[in-house]
């Protein structure tokens, strides 16, 4: 039966669903997972990598950019971090049209856009793609880690039917049930950007498909702001950055010649 009302995005089923948007949300369960944690001084983002192999070309993100591989974390604004799950080639249209909204936003008040109003943004173009036939959805989902002077720290999420809600911590794409099971056991409303980063890092060494955590399949990132200048500072870290910090936690893979020596 199904077959009948999953040719358009624009046909309801009899039960009221729309099933091309489901097949959509089926496409970001099995992507790698994004996990976002709101802190009272910072918010921290942190992302599974899927396209791993010793031949990638990682020249540019180890020496140059604002650091990570581009695939899973992005710099939308100076107050705006977004991670994605889903299909990469959508995720980079949808940054493409995040980042000219927000230059433009920038361009006539002289302000950077507030984190709600942009996720407002591709909620809209989200949506129009779900009424409109002959388009089929976004099949990407993404987290907003945002500040504005007004609300302060933000983490939003969006989905490709157009919704998005606020959290204070949470996850999308693979092991999304796990790891919001195990955020809701040890989040605290007083978290410190400190204590998040722990606990972003402890989450995704139990929910990635991985044995071993290391800057070759985790990319991370964070939001603080300036305590001179009260601006909003992102960071997304460098591979070295990324593997100090694993180092710091305890939580690095064993170094390959440590191990030979051992056996």
């Amino acid at each position: 039966m199904a077959r009948r009302y999953d040719s358009r995005t624009t046909i309801f089923s009899p039960e009221g669903r729309l099933y091309q948007i489901e097949y959509a949300m089926e496409a970001i369960s099995h992507a790698g997972t994004v996990l976002g944690v709101l802190a009272k001084d910072g918010i921290v983002l942190a992302a599974e990598k899927k396209v791993t192999g010793k031949l990638l070309d990682l020249t540019a993100t180890k020496e140059g950019g604002y650091g990570g591989s581009g695939e899973k974390i992005f710099l939308l604004n100076s107050n705006v971090v977004a991670g994605v799950a889903g299909i990469t080639a959508d995720a980079n249209s949808l940054v493409n049209f995040a980042r000219q909204a927000a230059q433009r936003h920038l361009y006539l008040y002289n302000e950077d856009i507030p984190v709600e109003l942009l996720a407002q943004r591709l909620c809209d173009l989200k949506q129009g793609y779900t009424q409109h036939g002959g388009l089929r959805p976004f099949g990407v989902s993404l987290l907003y880690a945002g500040y504005d002077p007004h609300h302060n720290f933000q983490l939003y999420h969006s989905d490709p039917s157009g919704n998005y809600s606020g959290w204070k911590a949470t996850s999308i794409g693979a092991n999304n049930g796990t790891a919001q099971s195990l955020l809701k056991q040890e989040y605290k409303d007083d978290i410190t950007l400190e204590e998040a980063i722990g606990l972003t890092l402890r989450v995704m060494s139990k929910t990635m498909d991985s044995t071993t955590l290391g800057s070759e399949k985790l990319e991370f990132a964070t939001l603080t702001v300036d305590p001179v200048t009260k601006a909003p500072k992102a960071k997304v870290y460098r591979p070295a950055e990324v593997d100090a910090l694993l180092q710091k936690q305890g939580l690095a893979k064993p170094d390959e010649d440590t191990e030979m020596k051992a056996t």
